[in-house]
């Protein structure tokens, strides 16, 4: 699996986090394969798909170059749960340390949510790889946090659409999480945004 430190490298690298958001495990590997095959490398399942541990397991066999994460992971026994499926990272909407800790005995990177900058400082301070800021506000947000927080790894979730993941790269984001809008994007055109 690597370390978190890798893992973490591996999820932010390409600026992009795919966010599957399905309602069983068919649909939630018929829709990460052509993102995969296209060359997205970090893509997140969230358990609100009752599937989403199965098509993590399925996912992390077909594709072991790939990092496959588990979202809307709100309590220890799902991060565990999550972990035990294969899942390499862990994101969440909200701040809970019992979620952090459980991911990183296990060599899981974590991304706990933020949606004030009390919340960032939390989470930091109890361990989290990079925080997911949800709903993602906007890029002057961003740059105006990392202004006092410098070393704050910030990824935006939550109404980012392809076209707009390079002006919050700019702002100081080290990547967004992009859901429902990747679904609409023609895959010629997530091609050319990996190519960038």
């Amino acid at each position: 699996m690597g370390y978190r430190y890798e893992i973490i490298q591996a999820v932010v690298r390409q600026g992009i986090i795919a966010i599957i958001r399905t309602g069983d495990t068919a649909s939630a590997v018929q829709a990460a394969v052509p993102l995969l095959d296209a060359g997205l490398e970090a893509l997140e399942l969230p358990l609100t798909n009752p599937g989403a541990l199965d098509a993590i397991r399925q996912l992390r066999l077909d594709y072991p170059d790939a990092t496959i994460g588990a979202g809307s992971v709100l309590d220890e026994a799902s991060a565990v749960a999550a972990v035990r499926a294969g899942a390499q990272f862990l994101v969440a909407p909200n701040l809970d340390v019992s979620v952090i800790r459980a991911g990183h005995r296990y060599g899981a990177a974590v991304l706990p949510g933020a949606g004030t900058v009390s919340e960032v400082v939390q989470a930091l301070e109890a361990g989290a790889d990079a925080v997911k800021v949800f709903p993602a506000p906007t890029p002057q947000w961003v740059k105006d946090v990392l202004a006092v927080l410098p070393y704050a790894p910030l990824v935006p979730t939550g109404g980012v659409a392809p076209p707009d993941v390079p002006a919050w790269l700019e702002a100081g984001a080290v990547a967004c999480g992009v859901g429902s809008a990747l679904a609409r994007t023609p895959i010629e055109e997530i091609k050319a945004l990996v190519r960038a």
